[in-house]
């Protein structure tokens, strides 16, 4: 391939005389990896520098911005944008809507009655033939017989389309949200010599951009200074260790890949399509296009952060491609645990799928059994062939009875509600700041049980300021002035700062007149930053006497080291480190410290300890972060020292300072720990500062009361607890510490993850804990993902810590999280309301179909009937109660259990009440309505009778009751009131008044097609009064004490819930996707299940993580850095989610 392109004049070192080189030729270049890739790299361009000056921009000061420029290098390069794949149109939607069983069954149903409708034998023949099918004296009413087939066809298109339009405006909404999660998706570049953020979507080839510790990189490119810089390249090269980056070693940086340490900068080569995970992604799409891959996307895992195995895709804007690659696909499906509200909803629904289709048949067979006695036997009625025609109308009539009798038991709207109340969730947490990526993290804080939090930036305000400092052997209570510090030591702490802070962090100047200093990168850092300006020194003097390209070697900041250090070479060959860190570990590697003189002594144990006693814990119980400055000087006599070998480099330093930085506690958090608590969500700080610092925040923001006997302990400590004495981690051990801890200070992101596991599989407590976790560093990804629910830091966080995550919180504070918790619980609260709703009109629906059709041989409510009742439950109703805005009141009672029933006794006795009610008065008017009300009797009417106002009045009753009942399903918990908030909802009102004219239109113009005739003024009375009543009757209902349900209820239903992910994948996809998105198709898996289930009998795991979205044509992760969602996601991994 690469000698076509230098064949042709495009090769590795070709020459373009716009550029210098081609785009073509940068693809190949990024093909290469290391020291090959540096080879050629030298061969064709002399050096990194060399690459810069062919593509016109300067290693330092980066492009000059103007949009001219960088116009003519989209149209050069390309953009680094991946364009998304196109979705369904609405014919298509409409196609796939009326692909469902049951609407199938109906249309053939509705034609078949149609065709029977223009056979008209003669009156003699048709009374011979049955006395039901004796001829209505009203010819016209005869002709008009293909209208009832006909409003079943034109049902059937209005429910088809009303379905589509639900998916369309659905994937509108997803991709509408997407969009603006791209957008606010951004990435540093030098402009001018100046750091500015700019969209990804905006970068261009000859970019220089910063990389640092975190990021995901948005494009290919070429390194041209780095600091310890070490990259996760499994997403491109699927080897899970870290990769070292250096100038002489490897040099290409790849787009979709993590920066695990370190910092640097590179020159942008490749951008979108033509970037190495462009290219995949490219790949992977027209594989979709040749209809290669599952539309369902059944059996598919998010693609996040793992340890050994990371597919995520690159950081570049676009829409998430719903594939899989060909080699992913041989590989086995990974299996996803469903979350607690789906878990329930598959039970429910299968429940509900059975016994429809049992009545619906049971219905049918009854109604073909009493025809053939009453027509053979009772009215002795002889077999005649030119009966046949007759017969099968009575049949078809029969079927379509028993048809809509499973419209409507079924609950068809129920994953409709999930995704209304999901989708209205999702929008309204996004003004609540929190950027939900994965659905069913949504319903699932609703359960959570237990938070453990970061400290810094999540419980406090990250804005970090020196307050104390030890110089000098001196302890100042506030920031010194300058001249009472010895010049050399200010020069070495101004100097050490200066450099050994990353280059990112910077105090910029107020954005408004009176406001404080910007702090940009590195809070702590900043802090440093601005202690050296309020010692009315220029740390940016320094840095330009010493530019980042200058630096020797940085050993940056990570977990294990809790120190940065950064070298300089001297003119004379020396070398001198500046080193900062945790104050007590960069302690016991000081041998000497600078006194008054400004010159170091000996620092000896005793002097350590009494530093430690005297000024690092007096700091820390007033809550503030200490940080040790230190130095170490190399003399060239020492020989050139061991620079891998860190231990040995970091001893026998001499300390400068230490000093102590503030960080308050955001206001606001206090009480929203307190609501946690009155909401039974235990909240734990789990922090890196050391103890002392995070038990004075605890304390403060309430986690810690002086009364309770709760834990706080440092990481080693807590391995010591929790191991035996072969280091092994024991689960018995865990459960003995965890209940009372409540802050864990000093501890690493393993600390964490084994905490967050530990407190997920243990079984202290009856009910297994839900866990909700916040991070903000790469390292954190384990834990988020083992979590329950992760959140990442939007601001603070690290572009991996938001790719393990389900919740961005984009303000980076904790009271975000309770307002997760608030729509959580809410989600879980609205699909109850509807399932109440719903199941009260499926059981007194079916049960009058049933009953009817049994005992007058007709149905009372017709099939169109039927199905306007269908629309007024599932999707109207869904609308409506599953918009509910969320209350304090949530977070008055304790989560619900995994285990809870989905329906609770007070919904029991709610559905059986009102059952009670709708029945009676139903019944009332089915078998005496004609004479309470001096109207002709529509019971036992010939099979072509015209409507009468006899079962009008039951359709109307029965309508308007489920009508003013969405009142009362405003209510779970046996609240009276059930007005309350109701003007807080206007979809909720506008949909009670529009079905109530709907209503009115249908009983006033329906005529044939709805069975219906026009009532007076005195029947509309009496069929809204009766609708009223049942708003009486729930007071009524109230008075009843659910303990009288206890035979319903036999403690907590058991945790085992159909999981589809234990099915083959083929039967799982049909039960999940059809059966709650369509249940009526249980008619066809019903077989596949039951014989299914034993072979994967017992496979249990503990972890929420399938998305409810999976359900969904439409985007499948809300991360702004796309990645191509695959089926290795990594969850084999113990640390992953």
């Amino acid at each position: 391939m690469a000698s076509n392109f230098l064949e042709s004049g495009h090769g590795l070192c070709g020459h373009e005389s716009e550029f210098g080189c081609s785009k073509e030729e940068l693809c190949l270049l990024m093909e290469l990896r290391g020291e090959e890739a540096v080879a050629k790299l030298c061969e064709c361009y002399g050096d990194v520098n060399g690459l810069c000056a062919r593509l016109k921009t300067s290693p330092n000061r980066g492009l000059d911005g103007k949009p001219e420029d960088l116009q003519r290098r989209m149209e050069k390069f390309g953009a680094n944008v991946i364009p998304p794949k196109k979705p369904k149109n609405f014919l298509e939607l409409v196609w796939a809507a009326l692909q469902d069983i049951t609407l199938i069954i109906l249309v053939v149903a509705a034609i078949i009655s149609l065709g029977l409708s223009f056979y008209h034998p003669p009156s003699a023949e048709r009374h011979n033939c049955s006395s039901a099918a004796t001829v209505v004296e009203n010819e016209g009413e005869a002709e008009a017989e293909w209208i009832e087939g006909a409003a079943i066809l034109l049902s059937v298109v209005v429910v088809a389309l009303v379905t589509a339009f639900n998916e369309w405006s659905k994937e509108k909404q997803f991709r509408g949200l997407q969009k603006r999660i791209e957008q606010e998706q951004e990435f540093t570049v030098i402009r001018e010599g100046e750091m500015i953020q700019i969209k990804v979507s905006e970068i261009v080839v000859g970019d220089i951009a910063q990389v640092k510790y975190g990021d995901l990189l948005p494009a290919d490119g070429v390194l041209i200074q780095g600091n310890d810089l070490k990259v996760d390249e499994s997403s491109i090269t699927g080897e899970s260790d870290h990769v070292k980056k250096k100038l002489d070693k490897d040099v290409m940086l790849l787009s979709g890949t993590h920066v695990m340490e370190g910092s640097g900068k590179m020159v942008v080569t490749a951008v979108g399509v033509n970037s190495q995970s462009g290219i995949i992604f490219t790949l992977v799409g027209a594989g979709e296009e040749d209809g290669n891959v599952d539309q369902n996307n059944w059996g598919k895992e998010d693609s996040r952060f793992t340890e050994a195995e990371n597919k995520d895709g690159p950081a570049v804007e676009m829409q998430p491609l719903e594939t899989e690659s060909e080699p992913e696909k041989k590989k086995p499906v990974q299996r996803k645990e469903k979350s607690i509200l789906q878990g329930k909803l598959t039970r429910l629904a299968v429940q509900i799928g059975q016994a429809g289709l049992i009545m619906s048949a049971l219905t049918v067979f009854i109604l073909i059994i009493r025809f053939l006695i009453d027509t053979f036997w009772i009215q002795g009625v002889v077999w005649s062939y030119a009966c046949v025609p007759i017969y099968m109308q009575f049949l078809v009539n029969f079927f379509i009875i028993g048809v809509t009798m499973l419209v409507v038991a079924v609950p068809e709207g129920l994953p409709l509600a999930v995704t209304i109340s999901l989708a209205y969730s999702v929008k309204k947490m996004m003004k609540d700041n929190n950027l939900v990526r994965h659905l069913d993290a949504c319903e699932t804080m609703g359960s959570a049980t237990t938070i453990c939090s970061d400290k810094t930036g999540t419980l406090t305000m990250n804005r970090m300021t020196v307050v104390q400092a030890f110089i000098a052997n001196r302890h100042y209570k506030a920031v010194p002035e300058p001249d009472r510090i010895p010049a050399n030591i200010l020069d070495l702490l101004v100097r050490g700062i200066g450099v050994n802070c990353a280059y990112t962090s910077k105090i910029m100047p107020p954005e408004r007149v009176g406001g404080l200093p910007r702090q940009v990168g590195n809070k702590t850092e900043c802090a440093l930053l601005g202690f050296t300006l309020d010692l009315l020194q220029d740390y940016q003097a320094i840095r330009n006497e010493i530019p980042e390209e200058q630096l020797f070697k940085v050993y940056t900041f990570n977990s294990m080291r809790k120190s940065m250090s950064t070298v300089l070479k001297n003119p004379d060959g020396s070398y001198r480190m500046f080193t900062k860190g945790a104050s007590e570990i960069l302690l016991e590697k000081c041998s000497k410290i600078l006194v008054n003189s400004g010159r170091a002594r000996g620092f000896k144990d005793e002097n350590r300890l009494k530093v430690v006693k005297v000024v690092v814990e007096q700091m820390a119980s007033k809550g503030l972060r200490t940080i040790c400055l230190a130095y170490k000087d190399f003399p060239v006599s020492d020989g050139e020292p061991d620079w891998e070998n860190e231990a040995l480099i970091l001893t026998g330093l001499t300390c400068i300072a230490v000093v102590g930085i503030e960080d308050p506690v955001r206001p606001e958090v206090p009480e929203a720990i307190k609501k946690c608590q009155q909401a039974g969500i235990t909240v734990r700080m789990v922090t890196g500062d050391n103890i002392s610092t995070a038990r004075a925040i605890a304390s403060k923001c309430g986690i810690l009361d002086t009364e309770d006997n709760f834990l706080c302990l440092e990481g080693k400590e807590f391995n010591q607890l929790i191991c035996n004495p072969l280091g092994q981690i024991e689960q018995e051990r865990l459960d003995k510490i965890w209940p009372k801890l409540r802050v864990l200070a000093r501890s690493s992101p393993t600390d964490k993850y084994t905490l967050v596991k530990g407190i997920i599989d243990s079984t202290v407590f009856e009910r297994r804990q839900v866990v909700a976790v916040t991070g903000d560093g790469t390292n954190d990804g384990p834990a988020l993902k083992k979590a329950d629910v992760g959140f990442a830091m939007g601001i603070a966080g690290t572009d991996v810590a938001k790719e393990a995550s389900d919740i961005i919180l984009t303000d980076d504070n904790f009271s975000s999280i309770v307002k997760a918790v608030m729509w959580g619980r809410n989600v879980y609260d609205s699909i109850s309301k509807f399932l109440q709703f719903q199941l009260t009109v499926n059981v007194v629906a079916v049960i009058v179909a049933f009953t009817g059709a049994c005992i007058t041989q007709d149905a009372p409510l017709k099939a169109v009937q039927m199905l306007w009742v269908n629309l007024i439950m599932d999707t109207f109703a869904s609308l409506a109660l599953a918009t509910e805005p969320p209350t304090e009141a949530l977070l008055l009672r304790k989560p619900y259990g995994r285990t809870r029933p989905l329906i609770s006794r007070t919904m029991m006795r709610n559905i059986l009440g009102q059952a009670i009610y709708q029945l009676t008065v139903t019944f009332t008017l089915l078998f005496a309505g004609d004479k309470l009300f001096n109207i002709e009797s529509g019971r036992n009417a010939p099979i072509e009778a015209p409507p009468s106002e006899h079962y009008t009045m039951v359709f109307n009753t029965f309508v308007l009751m489920q009508i003013f009942n969405e009142f009362n399903a405003r209510k779970i918990n046996g609240e009276r009131n059930v007005f309350e908030g109701v003007f807080r909802n206007p979809i909720f009102c506008s949909i009670i008044l529009g079905t109530y004219v709907a209503q009115i239109l249908i009983v006033h113009f329906g005529g044939r097609p709805f069975s219906c005739v026009a009532l007076n003024v005195y029947q509309w009375l009496w069929c809204t009064l009766l609708g009223f009543g049942t708003l009486l009757w729930a007071q009524v209902v109230s008075t009843v004490p659910t303990k009288w349900l206890k035979f319903a209820y036999k403690g907590d239903d058991s945790d085992s819930v159909l999981d589809p992910g234990d099915l083959d994948p083929k039967t799982g996809q049909v039960l999940w996707y059809h059966g709650i998105r369509h249940v009526r198709v249980q008619i066809h898996v019903m077989k596949a299940f039951g014989d299914s289930l034993s072979v994967y009998e017992g496979r249990k795991t503990f972890k929420t993580q399938s998305s409810i979205q999976n359900l969904m044509d439409c985007p499948k992760n809300f991360i702004y850095q796309i990645p191509v969602s695959d089926e290795n996601g990594g969850r084999n991994s113990p640390s992953t989610k």
